[in-house]
């Protein structure tokens, strides 16, 4: 067993760990500060995560890949952490974060909708003004003063993101579409479109203080919608939209 702490979200984690790949997985996120809690993977844990993936490739009509076991070890970090980050305030979530000056916009979809493809775009129209957060599960700390974008290991296939945390300015809905257009929508009507996309921790009490982060977080950030077009302006519909007075 290999025993290592992280600090994800500034929550520091003790992680033990079966394969040394799984340190080095982590390495821009290893801390010295004592853990807050623990996470183990077992056997089982892997074996889990092994099913959960064939179970995903059946159901999405695409070959089972027999996944190396330290790889699934990194996956089976990222669920049992993000199980209990909830009671420190922040949630996992699948999307592209980006930051402008500062201040993160993130985005969601559907995976193979666009948002790794309009991140892009965020890159090449604001060039050193933009640094992106996390390419595919950043995790979100809702807090007393704002909320904030964290960056995380688990960063998506082109392994986009950085150890960061900044406030998070905008949350949008990213659909494809004939045009380029965006509007500020209710985050009570789209509240079941980003719990979707929202880790939900197994437990009852889990799952209850994740609602409880979301709703904070709906105070605190707007959120958009937007039809994407994949053309390279659309970062500019986008920003400028979540800009408007």
């Amino acid at each position: 067993m290999i025993e290592f702490t992280v600090s994800i979200a500034d929550i520091p984690i003790l992680i033990r760990a079966n394969y040394p790949q799984t340190k080095a997985f982590c390495r821009s996120y290893l801390s010295e500060k004592e853990p807050l809690f623990a996470v183990e993977i077992t056997r089982d844990d892997l074996a889990g995560e092994r099913a959960f993936n064939a179970k995903t490739a059946q159901n999405e009509n695409r070959p089972v890949v027999d996944y190396p076991l330290p790889y699934l070890e990194t996956l089976a970090v990222s669920r049992k952490i993000a199980g209990q980050t909830p009671r420190y305030g922040a949630v996992l979530f699948h999307g592209a974060a980006i930051a402008v000056d500062n201040e993160v916009y993130l985005f969601t979809a559907k995976s193979g909708t666009g948002k790794t493809t309009h991140i892009r775009y965020w890159m090449d129209q604001f060039g050193d003004r933009a640094k992106i957060i996390n390419g595919d599960k950043p995790f979100l700390k809702i807090t007393e003063t704002g909320a904030f974008a964290c960056g995380s290991p688990w960063q998506g296939k082109e392994n986009y993101g950085c150890n960061a945390i900044l406030p998070l300015k905008a949350v949008c809905l990213l659909q494809r579409d004939s045009t380029d257009h965006i509007e500020r929508v209710s985050f009570a009507k789209e509240f079941a479109a980003v719990m979707r996309q929202t880790y939900q921790p197994p437990t009852a009490d889990g799952l209850e203080k994740t609602l409880d982060l979301l709703t904070a977080l709906a105070a605190r950030v707007p959120l958009y919608k937007l039809g994407c077009t994949m053309d390279p302006r659309s970062a500019l519909v986008s920003y400028n939209g979540m800009n408007e007075e």
